[in-house]
């Protein structure tokens, strides 16, 4: 009689599922058995947390109380500075304000005693609608600047371009601002005749009563020295003719009156300036001023105070040991000899790879999410307590901060993983790892190297993935650093994510098709 084999019937989805399901199960049992990997990696969640929150223990500023301790707030309900002199009547209703700009002017404090003349390139001096003197309350505004021609600028962030050239006693601007309604119209002419359209803006809700006139401000001075970017006071000065008027205008005389009640954040007087106006022969007008009207950013414009990434500095200590953790938790069982028990039981490869990755980045995640939903929360109350500016970010913003600083976290864990599998030595793959993503990031943090060279290694090396928790915007019409030593990365914050991602994804394909050619 002879027997019949009956072939084994292949795989099915589920069994390959519960097959996976196991080997990741048998992964995280032998991470958490292992105490020295748990301790550590609650190391690495405390280091995150105490790194990041020393900065917050700085001296109050200036002796300043917590009600200091916030940026006014523009109508989108972003950081603005909002400070310049303004000379300015009651607007009711409709109304045109029209005025020749003879010229514009600038004087910057370079040091003790010295002085340079120039106004600086976002200088702005013209006529602005504001709907009152409170800082962030909405405005639109028609302006000659330093470098930059005529422009016109509403609530903040529009920036449309006018007519370009500096203004001069040889070569003056006629400005005009439009008010019907809630709609605003900025005009330029070079002769007062004919006039050029420089923008539109509508400011839904315009209170019918506003405040308007003249303006003056200016930026701090940038000084590129031997030392590196520095900036100096600076005011500006405009001169007008006499104003033209239609409309609702009160019969009143002209006020002075400093915006802010300083030059705030971005600008400032000295013992020798200050801001203020005359009136001269003729109906015309001299206007001073000092500070910005334009959203904050980062660096050296933004004054003294924080952003949510320097709650979150303490992320590469944190991730020193994460890289460790995540090269041992292969590489220890090379050198134990304990892989080769690991496949026996389970002899497709790649799966086991695959569970440790899970295992690594999952806990990797869990500690960047955890960490950041600690710090970020304590290191705002704490330094607003002590008197610092703290930058507003939205609330989907701070959610992609703290689940873009779990996935910083989970990819670097696997990158770790991959680069242990493939090099099978714990020091030498912790170093390698350490030098792509932690070395890069600290050298470019720190301003020790040129811009482009920083620029550089955000862009090519693993370190990219650090930019997932920039919050800080950049704007052109703003005059600040935006280098990396300032917190600004070259990639959008996504985009560097995925440059890690893509680097722990090509480590990780490596080390499978390793794992499968070579023996363990």
């Amino acid at each position: 009689m002879t027997a019949t084999l009956t072939p084994r019937p292949p795989a099915t989805g589920r069994a390959e599922r519960s097959g996976f399901l196991r080997t990741l199960h048998a992964e995280w049992t032998k991470f958490r058995t292992v105490r020295g990997w748990v301790l550590a990696m609650a190391g690495a969640l405390l280091v995150t947390i105490m790194v990041g929150l020393l900065g917050t223990a700085a001296p109050t500023p200036g002796g300043r109380g917590a009600d200091s301790a916030s940026y006014p707030k523009g109508p989108g309900g972003e950081a603005v500075n909002d400070s310049f002199y303004f000379v300015h009547k009651t607007l009711t209703g409709d109304g045109t304000l029209t005025v020749p700009l003879r010229s514009l002017t600038g004087v910057a404090d370079t040091g003790p005693g010295k002085t340079a003349q120039g106004a600086q390139p976002w200088a702005k001096t013209g006529i602005i609608v504001k709907e009152s003197l409170t800082q962030g309350s909405p405005y639109a505004a028609v302006m000659a600047t330093g470098g930059h021609g005529v422009r016109m600028q509403y609530d903040y962030t529009h920036d449309t371009t006018g007519p370009s050239g500096k203004v001069t006693q040889e070569s003056p601007r006629w400005l005009r601002l439009v008010r019907s309604g809630d709609s605003l119209t900025g005009y330029a002419s070079t002769d007062g005749s004919h006039w050029t359209t420089v923008g539109h803006a509508k400011l839904p809700g315009l209170a019918r009563t506003v405040q308007a006139g003249l303006f003056a401000t200016s930026p701090q001075a940038k000084q590129d020295t031997a030392a590196g970017t520095g900036f100096s006071p600076a005011v500006a000065t405009g001169t007008f003719g006499r104003p033209g008027l239609t409309g609702g205008w009160s019969q009143s005389v002209w006020s002075g009156t400093q915006v802010g009640g300083d030059a705030g954040t971005s600008g400032s007087y000295t013992n020798t300036t200050e801001g203020g106006f005359t009136q001269t022969d003729g109906g015309g007008f001299t206007v001073t001023g000092a500070g910005d009207i334009a959203p904050v950013v980062g660096g050296p414009a933004m004054g003294v105070g924080f952003s949510v990434e320097n709650f979150l500095v303490g992320t590469f200590a944190g991730l020193i040991v994460v890289i460790a953790v995540g090269t041992v938790f292969i590489t220890g069982e090379y050198r134990r000899g304990l892989l080769r028990t690991t496949m026996a039981a389970t002899p497709l490869r790649g799966r086991v790879l695959g569970a440790k990755a899970l295992v690594t980045g999952g806990i990797a995640f869990a500690i960047g999410l955890v960490a950041a939903a600690i710090t970020v929360p304590i290191g705002e109350r704490s330094a607003r307590g002590r008197g610092f500016h703290v930058f507003p970010i939205t609330s989907a913003t701070e959610v992609r901060v703290m689940v873009g600083t779990g996935l910083l976290c989970a990819a670097t864990a696997v990158l770790a993983l991959g680069v242990g599998a493939l090099l099978r030595r714990s020091g030498t793959a912790v170093a390698l790892v350490i030098a792509s993503i932690v070395l890069p990031f600290l050298l470019a943090a720190s301003g020790v190297l040129p811009p482009g060279v920083s620029e550089w290694l955000l862009r090519v090396t693993p370190a990219a993935g650090f930019a997932i928790q920039q919050t800080l915007p950049q704007y052109a019409q703003v005059l600040s650093v935006y280098e990396p030593s300032t917190g600004y990365y070259p990639l959008a914050p996504w985009a560097g994510l995925a440059v890690l991602c893509g680097y722990a994804t090509l480590a990780f394909g490596l080390a499978v098709v390793q794992l499968r050619g070579r023996d363990v």
